[in-house]
């Protein structure tokens, strides 16, 4: 019972307060009717730029602080493994649940459907839960980190690009990844070239993406926050970046709020809750039971489970809207999923807090 209400008190409060607040402020901005910025809504200004501020300056600066003080020891290169056999699982999943219960689904819904299923929001969702756990904290934010850079990061603009390119090769569509869609016929005397091309531009793309990910902010904090960690800061400053860092944790959550009250569709729940459950009960037990088996166990092991458990991230969304996908069906699962994960946290925590 005491440790059912530490959990509620010290996770389930804040997240709960955090995202409710992101909810209420979105409202009260789109009700506002305020428009600045080339007749841009309010609404949609300050979480585009609350974004960018936590991607290039406040997730780094809460980084650094964490992993100047997180415990790395163990087997922590194994995270991001764990990530892409997670990853890879989803996306069998999904592929083996469209063959049998779905009959002929247009392509954009089954890729929507995919991308729903394998990537999870193991950042701004992902950090505060295992930060805010009493059993991790940041002494196991490392196994975080490496899990969301080097494997959701890389599977959804990787991996999910090329799935999500599909759709749009079949309706006669060549992507070109460096500088936007650029449309070309194509019929039986081409469909080879055609096919070709497209994919030197996904190896071409890829190649830019690792530029793109050796200059993440977060992997650049990561990597600096490993260099200082053999120097002491002084007691100003080691204070300050606690506060900031905190601070930084619970801006994200008022973000996913903020971002949740703008999710404008709820169709297709009979579909979506077939991919949320691949992504928030199937994966994560395969997962935790492969880890057990493996000998793993403590805080590694329910690091990675609850990262493997994670909410349908929002680059599905963003995928979605950038080549022409099931955008109704992706919606619904993000929605679905983050009032899911109230619900499955308790069982995960129960399980596998064996400490």
């Amino acid at each position: 019972m005491n440790s059912l209400l530490i959990i509620i008190f010290r996770l389930y409060l804040p997240i709960g307060v955090a995202i409710s607040i992101g909810i209420l402020l979105s409202c009260l901005l789109k009700k506002s009717q305020v428009k600045i910025f080339k007749n841009n809504h309010l609404s949609l200004i300050i979480p585009n730029y609350l974004g960018k501020f936590l991607f290039w300056f406040g997730v780094p600066l809460g980084v650094i602080n964490f992993i100047h003080k997180a415990n790395l020891s163990g087997g922590i290169w194994l995270s991001p493994i764990v990530a892409w056999c997670a990853v890879l699982l989803g996306l069998f999943l999904s592929w083996l649940l469209i063959q049998t219960l779905f009959p002929k689904p247009s392509l954009a819904s089954q890729t929507s459907f995919t991308l729903v299923s394998t990537v999870g929001n193991t950042g701004y969702i992902g950090f505060p839960i295992i930060l805010l756990l009493p059993q991790l904290g940041p002494d196991y934010f490392g196994w975080a980190i490496l899990y969301d850079l080097l494997g959701t990061f890389l599977a959804a603009y990787g991996l999910g690009t090329i799935l999500a390119s599909r759709n749009l090769l079949t309706r006669n569509k060549v992507i070109n990844f460096g500088s936007g869609l650029s449309i070309v016929s194509i019929d039986q005397t081409t469909i080879f070239h055609s096919i070709k091309l497209s994919l030197l531009q996904i190896v071409r793309w890829l190649q830019n993406n690792l530029v793109i990910l050796v200059k993440n902010p977060t992997l650049i904090a990561f990597v600096l926050g490993l260099t200082l960690r053999s120097i002491v800061f002084p007691p100003w400053l080691d204070i300050s970046l606690e506060w900031f860092a905190w601070s930084i944790i619970m801006l994200s959550l008022i973000l996913m709020g903020m971002r949740l009250q703008q999710l404008d569709s709820w169709s297709n729940i009979k579909i979506a809750f077939s991919a949320v459950s691949i992504k928030m009960l199937l994966v994560p037990l395969v997962i935790a039971m492969a880890l057990t088996t493996a000998g793993l166990s403590g805080p590694p092991r329910l690091v990675l489970v609850l990262q493997s458990a994670m909410p349908s991230a929002f680059a599905s969304l963003i995928l979605a809207e950038a080549y022409d996908l099931d955008r109704d069906l992706v919606v619904t699962c993000l929605g679905l999923s983050s009032l899911m994960l109230f619900f499955t946290l308790p069982f995960w925590l129960w399980g596998f807090t064996t400490w």
